[in-house]
């Protein structure tokens, strides 16, 4: 059975994203709308080898439609999410907005699939955090192995991360450095060329950034909430690709060598751990791939039961917009059938 989708954001990068991996999926789709903000309409978006015209969000009847991926930031979803679910679409947003309501279940397939089908309460399904998706999808075969204690974590975020206006500000730092012509600093603290800046969101009061704190509380609410996590989240001057170095401490018995033939056969990932120059993942190598990749698998010898690794992973397609679409397509691999068919 056929259903029909809006993609909320078409316009945005993570948008446009959704269209392209929402074209090459298996899903039965019917009709499939742009919509965005008012200045958009009109304007076309590529959807495979189509283009479709842009339609305005605030005239939009989402009653044609029976899955809204939205894309279009945490103050748009917040008023615009619970009117679309309200018509009877179940909505899929991609902001941070209902991530940590109990009521909307928060879902990462290759680890919480079956949480998908909880939607009903409000119809609306989160999609969690980039940099907490990539590194769950890690963490899950590992934890049902030897049960993890804790997760000490370190972020590589790329500007993409904070979308299109960053990245313009990273392209036009560099090029103002090469020109004697350098840009001040105005979607970010401070310079983002040729720097790094431990601040991503918001501070709060305890001294943690905002994005630090989702990465806890996020893999707490997706995989177990006994799991300890501390984050330190740093942007850094690459244009797409999240990276993190994580350290895991286990309860139970682990091996470097065993937690990588574990992640050799988890859904998701791809192992590339040689130990040799350029035998490793980096950002630039993970854009476009649909995998999240490790590297860098090895034992602590400072603490039993503890392993180092290196996750990176395209943080508008797994992080964001491939996500997404995998969650539509738990949902209909579980008997959704749309809104005039629900289960």
């Amino acid at each position: 059975m056929s259903l029909n989708y809006a993609i909320v954001g078409a316009t945005g990068n993570v948008g446009t994203e959704m269209l392209q991996i929402l074209s090459e999926s298996a899903l039965d789709i019917g009709q499939v709308y742009a919509v965005a903000s008012r200045k958009s309409i009109g304007r076309e978006v590529s959807f495979g080898d189509k283009s479709l015209k842009c339609y305005d969000l605030e005239t939009f009847d989402f009653n044609k439609v029976d899955l809204v991926l939205m894309s279009a930031g945490g103050d748009v979803s917040k008023k615009w999410s619970p009117e679309i679910a309200s018509t009877g679409a179940v909505v899929i947003d991609n902001s941070s907005a209902f991530r940590m309501d109990p009521d909307v279940p928060l879902v990462v397939p290759e680890v919480n699939a079956d949480a998908a089908m909880n939607y009903k309460k409000k119809n609306i399904i989160a999609n969690p955090n980039c940099s907490t998706i990539q590194m769950v999808v890690v963490l899950k075969p590992l934890h049902d192995h030897a049960k993890i204690k804790r997760v000490v974590v370190s972020t590589y975020q790329s500007v993409s991360g904070g979308g299109k206006k960053n990245m313009d500000e990273l392209w036009l730092q560099t090029k103002g450095i090469y020109s004697n012509d350098a840009l001040a600093p105005h979607n970010f603290p401070k310079q983002i060329a040729f720097n790094v800046i431990p601040h991503i969101d918001v501070f709060m009061a305890d001294g943690q950034t905002k994005e630090e704190w989702k990465m806890n509380v996020e893999t707490k609410k997706i995989l177990d909430p006994k799991i300890k996590v501390t984050a330190t989240c740093v942007r850094v001057p690459t244009f797409v690709g999240h990276a993190e170095a994580v350290n895991i401490e286990f309860e139970n018995d682990i091996t470097a060598d065993e937690a990588r033939d574990i992640l050799r056969e988890s859904p998701g990932l791809m192992v590339v751990d040689k130990r040799e120059d350029g035998g490793y993942i980096t950002p630039i190598d993970c854009v476009g791939e649909f995998a999240t990749f490790v590297s860098r698998i090895r034992d602590d010898s400072t603490q039993d039961n503890t392993i180092n690794l290196w996750i990176v992973s395209d943080n508008l397609r797994k992080g964001a917009a491939l996500n997404t679409v995998q969650i539509a397509e738990a949902m209909v691999n579980r008997g959704f059938k749309g809104r005039l068919g629900r289960v």
